[in-house]
C-alpha cells in the first residue's frame, strides 16, 4: 500500500461506496491516520438508481462509519429522468463539492487503483483518444474538486489481501458483475486476457500512463508560457497557433474546462485547427457551442438559444435589458451617447440585431448593418448581443457604439437624451 505521508496534516473525506476498494482505502486512511496527522471523514452518495440495493449499501455505509466514529456526510438523489453517467457524475461531483465545505477538509479521496487506470486509458485508447486520454486517473483538481487517489499504483490483488487480511466486510454492486456496460466489459473480459498474454499489462499500462502525464503537463506549461487560452465572461479564446499538437491540447482544455465538454471527436479538434486558417467570421458548430474565425485567434461560446428580447422604446423606463444594464436618461452618466429624443418615432423598438437590418452612419451613407460592425472591427460572436434601438429595418443607435445619422443633436434640438450601456455582461 501507498505511503500517506504525501498527504501528511491533510483533512482527508474518503467518497465511500461501500464496496472493497472504497472499504479497504478508508480502512488504511483509519489505521494510519494518527501517525500521518490526517483528520478523516468520509461522504455516501446513493444515486438512487439501484433502489432498494442502493439504499442497503448506504446503510451499510452509516453502520461501518458509526462502528468507526468516522464522520459521515449522506447524499441522496432524487429520483431523475436522467440517468445518464454524465448526469450522475455531474451530480456526484457537486456532492464531493459540497462535503468539502460540510466536513472542512482539504480534498476528497477516491478509492481509484492501478486496474481502474488500466480500464481506462484502454477505453480512450479504442475511442481514439489523444495523448491526453492516456494519462490515465491521477490525482488532480475537477471544476474546483481537489481528488487525490492513494490507491492509484495499487493493483486489485493488493486491495484483496488487505481486505482479508484485516478481515473487512463490504458490499457488492450487483452492476459490477454484468457485462452491459462498456467500462464492465473492459474489466471482466478485455483486461484479464490481455494480463494472460502480457503479464502484468496493468502496471506496464501505469508506468505509461504517468509517462504521457508528464507529458500533458509539459504542454499545459507550455501553453500557459505562450498565453493560447484567454477566458472571458462569456467566451473563451484561444490565439492562433500553427503547431497543431499544441492547438489541439489548448483547444481540448478551452472545451472541457469552460464548458465542461468531454466528448468531442477527432474530426472536431481537426475542424477547429483548420477554422484558424478560414475567413474572418466564419463559424463552426459542436457539441452546443459555436467556434468562430475572428482576428489572430478563435472564440468559443454557448450557442445561442436565440434571444427574443424586444421592448418599444416609450415604454423603457428600465436600467437592464435582457441581463445589461442600458438606461436612457436626460442626464448623463461617464461615457454615453447623446440623441433628440423627439426624433425617435413611437414605433421604435429596442432589440437585437435582425438580418436586413440598415444603418444611416453619423455624417450620412447608409451600410447594412453586419458591414458596418465590420468596418468597426466589432467581432461576429457579439454582434447579436449589442441592443439596438430601431424603427422596422432601420437601425436608430447601437448601444455602445453609435447613433444613427437621423437622431443627432442639431441647433434645433430641445430634448437631449443620452444612452447609458454597460456593455456585456
Amino acid at each position: 500500500m501507498k505511503d500517506l505521508a504525501a498527504y501528511r496534516g491533510l483533512k482527508i473525506c474518503v467518497a465511500l461506496s461501500g464496496g472493497r476498494d472504497s472499504i479497504a482505502l478508508a480502512h488504511y486512511i483509519y489505521s494510519n491516520a494518527k501517525a500521518f496527522s490526517i483528520t478523516l471523514s468520509a461522504m455516501n452518495c446513493d444515486h438512487s438508481i439501484r433502489g432498494e440495493s442502493s439504499a442497503r449499501d448506504s446503510e451499510f455505509v452509516k453502520e461501518w462509519c458509526g462502528s468507526l466514529k468516522i464522520p459521515l456526510i449522506f447524499f441522496k438523489r432524487e429520483q431523475t429522468q436522467d440517468n445518464s453517467e454524465n448526469s450522475a457524475r455531474l451530480w456526484r461531483l457537486e456532492c464531493y463539492r459540497k462535503a468539502l465545505k460540510e466536513s472542512g477538509a482539504d480534498v476528497i479521496a477516491t478509492a481509484h487503483h492501478l486496474n481502474d487506470n488500466a480500464e481506462t486509458v484502454l477505453f480512450n485508447l479504442a475511442r481514439g483518444s489523444g495523448l491526453c486520454g492516456l494519462t490515465g486517473i491521477c490525482d488532480g483538481e475537477i471544476d474546483g474538486v481537489k481528488i487525490i487517489r492513494p490507491f492509484i499504483a495499487c493493483t486489485r490483488r493488493e486491495i484483496d489481501e488487505y481486505i482479508a487480511e484485516n478481515q473487512l466486510d463490504f458490499v457488492e454492486d450487483e452492476t459490477n458483475s454484468s457485462d452491459r456496460y462498456t467500462r464492465n466489459k473492459i474489466r471482466l473480459n478485455v483486461l484479464p486476457e490481455l494480463e494472460k498474454a502480457v503479464p502484468q499489462a496493468a502496471e506496464s499500462i501505469y508506468r505509461f500512463s504517468r509517462l504521457a502525464a508528464e507529458d500533458e503537463l509539459f504542454f499545459r506549461e507550455l501553453i500557459k508560457e505562450r498565453g493560447l487560452i484567454e477566458a472571458g465572461p462569456t467566451f473563451v479564446k484561444i490565439n492562433h497557433c500553427a503547431q497543431k499538437p499544441l492547438f489541439n491540447r489548448a483547444a481540448v482544455s478551452a472545451v472541457s474546462r469552460n464548458f465542461n465538454r468531454r466528448d468531442y471527436t477527432a474530426q472536431q479538434a481537426e475542424n477547429l485547427f483548420a477554422l484558424q486558417f478560414a475567413g474572418t467570421g466564419k463559424a463552426f458548430e459542436f457539441l452546443g457551442l459555436v467556434a468562430r474565425k475572428e482576428e489572430n485567434c478563435i472564440t468559443i461560446e454557448e450557442k445561442e438559444s436565440g434571444e427574443s428580447g424586444q421592448v418599444l422604446f416609450c415604454d423603457y423606463r428600465g436600467k437592464t435589458f435582457c441581463g445589461q444594464r442600458l438606461e436612457i436618461s436626460g442626464k448623463a452618466d461617464g461615457k454615453c451617447l447623446k440623441f433628440d429624443l423627439d426624433k425617435i418615432p413611437s414605433t421604435a423598438v429596442i432589440r437585437f440585431m435582425r438580418a436586413g437590418d440598415k444603418f444611416n452612419k453619423f455624417g450620412g451613407g447608409t451600410k447594412n448593418l453586419g458591414d458596418y460592425f465590420t468596418d468597426k472591427k466589432i467581432p461576429v460572436r457579439i454582434r447579436k448581443k449589442i441592443p439596438l434601438i430601431a424603427d422596422g429595418q432601420n437601425v436608430l443607435a447601437i448601444c455602445g457604439v453609435e447613433i444613427s445619422d437621423g437622431i443627432k443633436i442639431t441647433e434645433k434640438t430641445q430634448k437631449i437624451y443620452y444612452l447609458i450601456y454597460g456593455g456585456l455582461p
